[in-house]
């Protein structure tokens, strides 16, 4: 049995709009590359048919995990999250108490994690440092680079 992941609308409609591209673009390719390879004549020695056939299997394989995925997906209702601390969908300003440096992440489900965009996995060990907290509550985080302070500044939606 697999797992519950959650997902925000958007993150669950690009896992479906990837799987719909996957089921009717890449199947059909996938087919008739096979098809031609098998055209080709022997295929006990034609190169072009077992790497046709494995491509099928990887993309079946992609296909059967994305259907699993979303078959246990759950859409995370914010209206009914706590505003005053963070958690999953918080936007959250925190300061490093070290050098003054101030940040805003997004914490978002790991699939949805996008470092360049402000969105941070809530599995990476700064989200894990952050969650339950509120404002002007401190915390110590254990990153790769050692241990760092922050101070939560504004949490919001």
């Amino acid at each position: 049995m697999s797992e519950t992941k959650y997902f925000t609308q958007e993150g669950l409609q690009k896992l479906k709009d990837e799987l719909e591209i996957l089921m009717l673009k890449e199947r059909p390719k996938i087919s008739q590359m096979i098809a031609e390879a098998r055209d080709k004549g022997d295929l006990s020695e034609n190169a072009e048919y077992d790497a046709a056939k494995e491509a099928q299997g990887m993309l079946e394989l992609k296909i059967s995990k994305l259907q699993q995925l979303i078959v246990n997906a759950r859409v995370i209702d914010e209206s009914k999250m706590d505003i005053t601390k963070v958690l999953l969908l918080s936007k959250v300003k925190i300061k490093n108490l070290k050098n003054g440096a101030e940040m805003n992440y997004l914490l978002v489900p790991e699939k949805e994690a996008d470092l360049k965009s402000g969105k941070i996995s809530v599995n990476s060990p700064i989200a894990k440092g952050l969650l339950g907290k509120s404002v002007g509550d401190q915390v110590e985080i254990v990153v790769p680079a050692g241990v760092m302070t922050f101070e939560i500044v504004e949490v919001s939606r």
